[in-house]
């Protein structure tokens, strides 16, 4: 506990040379242990869209579902240009969404895939431009996560092309904090289902003649995704309440999911989220939730790695809290994005067990 003692006082003297330039800090009365003056049990707030119904394996779908658009959505076209549709996702989960689905009728090249990269960083460049200029259909994230994307979307002289914005299309917008202005909307099982509708309809309004195979690779995928997302109902099951902690808004969606108790505070998770600095009574209270004994399990993420999220990690570690790691793009590549979670969705529940198994 020596190394947490050393950096529990650095971060109190930051907090009081802090006050000078207007940060809000303890008062001189305060305790000489900042943990004792911090709220250690702040809870993001658990809110979200209404649940998307899954299609059942080899049902057919409702004519609801696929006779119009998703709102947000640029007007259809049917093309004439053959049976592959070249697609382009600007990150490889979406990438791995739509390539299932459309099988051998599309072509689908993924832009952000490289697992040593923050994806909030990438830059674009001239082959970035040209996969879109050619593409018929691009997925985009949205939500300021991929800007670069849209730009390169809005500077194409080719016909017009079908664009998927994952952020518009669920309602999500970067003004609306560290919930419905979430941009890690491939970590809410609701927002996954929309979204597969959407790249659904979309596939069959740019190629009406495959309908029948989309139709079956959809109804495969929501089989394939149900049991991914039985994984995580069963975390709620098991462990619904239970404290964690998270170094960035990556994990928020996931917790309101599963109901577990995300106690880090959202001014440290959306400010690491961002290439920040978080503020320094957020890294103490964060540190103080740490060293309670009340967090089972802090998750952290592995492509927005820095020094505070490092120290973090440690001090986890001394505490015996279990340390989950995950990242926002699937690794390795070659997995599929049930493949990918699935194995995360292991991970977080085998360590929420380790204290029942006394490991």
């Amino acid at each position: 506990m020596q190394k947490s003692t050393r950096i529990v006082a650095i971060v109190a003297v930051v907090l009081v040379v802090a006050s000078a330039i207007g940060y809000e800090v303890y008062s001189s009365s305060a305790p000489n242990s900042p943990c004792a003056a911090t709220n250690a049990n702040q809870v993001v707030p658990r809110v979200g869209p209404p649940a998307v119904r899954p299609v059942e394996a080899g049902s057919s779908l409702p004519s609801s579902e696929i006779s119009a658009p998703p709102a947000g959505h640029r007007e259809f076209r049917v093309t004439g240009s053959g049976p592959v549709i070249p697609v382009v996702a600007a990150e490889n989960f979406w990438g791995s969404l739509v390539s299932q689905l459309g099988g051998n009728q599309t072509s689908v090249l993924s832009i952000v895939t490289d697992p040593n990269a923050d994806p909030h960083e990438y830059e674009a460049n001239s082959s970035d431009a040209i996969a879109i200029n050619d593409a018929e259909f691009v997925i985009v994230n949205g939500v300021g996560y991929d800007d670069w994307a849209l730009q390169l979307i809005g500077a194409r002289s080719a016909p017009p092309q079908e664009v998927l914005n994952v952020g518009v299309l669920n309602g999500v917008s970067v003004s609306g904090g560290i919930v419905s202005g979430n941009p890690h909307m491939w970590y809410n099982p609701t927002y996954v289902n929309r979204t597969l509708a959407a790249m659904y309809s979309d596939l069959v309004a740019i190629q009406p003649a495959s309908t029948a195979y989309f139709q079956s690779n959809y109804a495969s995928m929501n089989v394939s995704l149900g049991e991914l997302y039985g994984q995580a109902a069963e975390i709620k099951h098991q462990f619904a309440g239970t404290e964690v902690a998270s170094t960035e808004s990556i994990f928020v969606y996931l917790a309101n999911y599963t109901n577990l108790d995300l106690v880090s505070p959202p001014a440290f998770m959306e400010a690491i989220a961002e290439g920040n600095d978080p503020p320094a009574q957020s890294v103490v209270q964060f540190q103080c939730q740490l060293e309670s004994g009340h967090v089972v399990v802090m998750v952290y993420n592995e492509q927005t790695v820095t020094p505070i999220t490092t120290s973090m990690k440690a001090i986890a570690a001394e505490n015996n809290v279990s340390i989950v790691g995950v990242t926002e793009t699937i690794q390795p590549s070659s997995l599929s994005f049930q493949a990918w979670m699935g194995a995360e969705y292991v991970a977080l529940q085998n360590a929420l067990n380790s204290k029942t198994l006394g490991q």
